[in-house]
């Protein structure tokens, strides 16, 4: 008996789960972000650091992916990334209320809680992608992707602005306490949405004591991670996967600067036109997700078409960027615009393609691939944001004029587009399906001798 397949209903719970993380870290990297800068003055840098160091944190995403793989359950690990991540939140709250008073101690315990908050969001995020790899049918996944990820900006969203109105005004006593009720509220969406989600999912006796069974569930992680990482596929993925999400975050930290320093833009203007940017990435999400529902499962380089023509278009838009620099007649907006519509579009396509590829080379090793590729794409936006500020402020000095500066950024955030659509071309050539189906018929092939030997006793 196959696996049961997952339908809407499912999905749309993953979908809850995926929006109660966003909703926590949400409070973590932007509420607690300006109470350190603005209420308690501290330098910029502080909130910037810990944020990158949460991201560092989840180069631990490929060993929670191999845990999960090992159990052969998600549930434990989403519900205990969950609570991992919730008590982080609590703890950072504490922290910046702390600063107040002692900011060395304060400081210490903020590094401690975005550490938990990295593991969270690990655990959490890698499992679930993992088991949506598994059980989500292939005519299913970019619309599931669309679903789940709109979810949780949904989260994002709802969750800035219940939080922004509870704690204002602002006061530490209150901040703790919409943070422990946030925290709190999440976990017991996350249970009741996993409640019962993987009861079908108990692996068959006849799976557990094949030979290629046993065989992985005897690996170590760094075995398992050498395997995975042999896979010509995994490996082009993984640096689609860093190229692309490098040069997307390295434009978030430089369009709005770009558009007032440049454009003279007001601070309300350049936040609409951020507000258009992700208007673009919404419609390009939907369009990804209406042309996938159509498809016949297997016909995967539709999908691989809009991740590759994605890439491209985004370099496009950067171009019409290095040329806004230029000219002050360029119409900036609907430039922005066009570049969220290619930014949403190959990065739904890209998470359609993730979960195919984690299932393709071979059963078992599913949460150790989207752990390798969400280990990618943390370091990438990492990197993202620091180096984007970094080349802005290199150009600025070496050029020494601010329109050439921010053509430079974005000329080689066009560059890296167009390299990853490149990359994103090798996957069609990529011997992953011969691999799958050898590691299937192999599979078939202990199955078939231990049926055998089974009905013999």
């Amino acid at each position: 008996m196959n696996t049961p397949i997952f339908g809407w209903f499912q999905i749309i719970r993953l979908g809850l789960i995926q929006a109660c993380l966003g909703a926590v870290v949400v409070v973590t990297t932007s509420t607690l972000n300006r109470i350190m800068v603005v209420e308690l003055a501290l330098p910029a840098l502080l909130p910037g650091f810990l944020v990158a160091w949460h991201y560092a944190v989840q180069m631990v995403r490929p060993r929670m992916g191999f845990g999960a793989d090992k159990g052969q359950r998600s549930t434990p690990w989403m519900m205990g990334g969950m609570l991992v991540l919730g008590l982080g939140g609590v703890m950072a709250a504490t922290a910046t209320v702390w600063m107040a008073t002692q900011p060395g101690y304060g400081v210490g315990l903020a590094v401690l809680s975005f550490s938990l908050i990295g593991l969270g969001v690990s655990a959490c995020g890698t499992s679930l992608l993992a088991l949506m790899a598994k059980r989500v049918p292939d005519e299913r996944r970019a619309p599931a992707a669309t679903t789940v990820w709109l979810m949780m900006i949904v989260g994002f969203a709802v969750t800035a602005g219940i939080v922004g109105k509870l704690i204002d005004p602002y006061s530490p006593l209150r901040l703790l306490q919409v943070s422990a009720g946030l925290s709190l509220l999440t976990a017991l969406i996350t249970a009741v949405c996993l409640w019962g989600l993987e009861k079908d999912a108990d692996p068959q006796p006849h799976v557990t004591h094949s030979e290629t069974a046993q065989r992985l569930q005897k690996q170590n992680f760094k075995a398992a991670f050498h395997e995975v990482w042999g896979e010509p596929a995994a490996r082009t993925f993984t640096v689609f996967v860093f190229m692309s999400m490098l040069a997307y975050s390295a434009q978030d930290l430089i369009l709005e600067p770009f558009a007032g320093a440049v454009h003279g833009f007001t601070p309300g203007q350049t936040t609409q036109l951020s507000g258009w940017h992700h208007m673009g990435v919404l419609i390009g999400m939907l369009a990804v997700a209406g042309a996938g529902s159509r498809w016949v499962a297997g016909r995967w380089g539709s999908v691989q078409a809009w991740m590759v023509g994605g890439c491209l278009f985004s370099a496009l838009a950067s171009v019409g960027l290095v040329h806004s620099a230029m000219s002050a007649d360029w119409p900036l907006k609907a430039n922005v615009v066009f570049l969220g519509v290619a930014n949403g579009a190959f990065s739904i396509a890209a998470i359609a393609t993730m979960m195919r590829l984690a299932g393709e080379g071979g059963p078992g090793r599913e949460g150790t691939r989207m752990g390798l590729w969400g280990a990618a794409q943390a370091a990438a936006f990492g990197l993202g944001g620091l180096l984007g500020t970094a080349a802005s402020d290199l150009a600025h000095a070496l050029l020494g004029e601010q329109s050439t500066a921010y053509a430079a950024v974005f000329g080689l955030q066009a560059i890296m587009f167009a390299l990853s659509a490149g990359v994103a071309l090798r996957l069609r050539a990529s011997p992953t399906r011969t691999r799958s189906s050898a590691t299937a018929l192999a599979m078939n092939l202990d199955d078939q001798v231990w049926l055998k030997e089974g009905s013999s006793s």
